[in-house]
């Protein structure tokens, strides 16, 4: 059985990989006129929502002298400075105005920029590009441009419910992915009457095949020892019902369910918020059981227990990787956490290069485990 040794001391620039989509905050968490903070990949920002309902993200430092811009003023347009009343324009950075220039003075006030960051709306989130060059606390260039929009939940129908759930992972972030994409774990950690029970173990076989940037679990028929997909089968009286699981870098786990005309898509992400600390995000969309009351609360609820489980678990995790003892990864239960390191790696090594990415998946692959 092929062991290999799991990456215990990595750098910051590989923990957390900068040239991607992150998500910041649930979009009902700010407000129009409110100035909200957040750190991502250890950059602290300032995240806002301007007169139109348009959420804006600078790094929440002036370029003067690093007073927090999160400690001032914001009308609707602009950011003042709460030390000395420097303004910028909140969805550029651009400097606006420096109160203390006098009329002789010609310092050219247009040229200056607060770290600036691009800021998308999807889904229930607000999403960050963090590019690779990270704005610096003080500059005289614009923003980096992604070179595509933040992720977005495949729809199938025109209605639909939507919820979504976030928690912090007293971890960093290579332990909360892989323990997401983790498929051994589910009969011990995540024990519950209506789901499935360490009695239920049994072996499994699922196809994966390699994607742009990431890899993907073949569509398949769902577990045979969960009880929400025994109801979803007598629900959908469907020929067949399938599920699909994709990863991709840096944090993307989608997952598409379907069933006849029914379906279910959710994305989670496990973001960067520190070195040993992360976020996960999960937001669902559906159309099956829209006539249950209180549907959403529901799922929101099986979500938290789920979450927790896996909170409480990285939580006492944790203890055991305080003296930064050897891990190992086995196959073949382990292959997809060893799939995402081989991304991360020839990401890098593809940025340092400026070569195209070598996949760690020559092809599609069959993996057993027992869960």
């Amino acid at each position: 059985m092929g062991i290999s040794e799991l990456p215990t001391r990595e750098a910051a620039d590989s923990l957390m990989l900068t040239g991607f989509w992150y998500r910041a905050l649930a979009s009902e968490e700010l407000q129009r006129g409110q100035l909200h903070k957040v750190t991502l990949l250890e950059i602290p920002l300032v995240i806002g929502r301007d007169g139109e309902g348009r959420a804006f993200a600078l790094r929440d430092a002036c370029p003067h002298r690093g007073m927090p811009l999160s400690c001032g003023w914001f009308d609707g347009r602009q950011v003042e400075c709460s030390y000395h009343g420097w303004k910028f324009d909140a969805h550029t950075g651009r400097c606006q105005l420096i109160p203390s220039l006098t009329a002789d003075q010609t310092l050219k006030v247009d040229r200056i920029y607060a770290g600036n960051y691009a800021c998308e709306e999807r889904d229930s989130f607000i999403w960050v590009f963090v590019p690779d060059a990270v704005p610096s606390g003080a500059g005289f260039t614009r923003r980096e441009e992604p070179q595509s929009p933040a992720p977005l939940i495949a729809t199938f129908t025109e209605k639909y419910k939507t919820a979504y759930l976030t928690a912090d992972l007293p971890c960093n972030v290579d332990h909360g992915i892989i323990g997401l994409m983790d498929p051994a774990h589910g009969p011990f950690v995540h024990q519950a009457w209506w789901w499935r029970s360490r009695h239920s173990i049994h072996e499994k076989q699922k196809q994966f095949e390699p994607i742009p940037g990431g890899f993907r679990m073949s569509a398949h028929t769902p577990s045979s020892n969960s009880a929400p997909y025994k109801l979803l089968r007598l629900y959908a009286d469907a020929d067949s019902i399938t599920t699909t699981i994709d990863f991709v870098l840096p944090n993307l786990r989608f997952e598409t369910i379907r069933a006849g005309k029914y379906w279910f898509a959710s994305l989670t992400t496990v973001t960067p918020v520190t070195r040993d600390r992360c976020r996960i995000d999960v937001v669902a969309c559906w159309n099956i059981f829209r006539w249950v009351p209180f549907g959403p609360s529901l799922l929101k609820f099986v979500f938290a227990k789920f979450v927790e489980q896996d909170r409480r678990t990285m939580e006492l995790q944790s203890e055991g990787l305080k003296t930064n003892p050897h891990l190992m990864l086995i196959d073949d239960a382990d292959r997809p956490a060893k799939w995402y390191f081989g991304l991360k790696a020839a990401y890098l090594e593809a940025k340092r290069n400026g070569a195209e990415i070598k996949h760690p998946m020559s092809g599609p692959v069959t993996l057993k485990w027992r869960s």
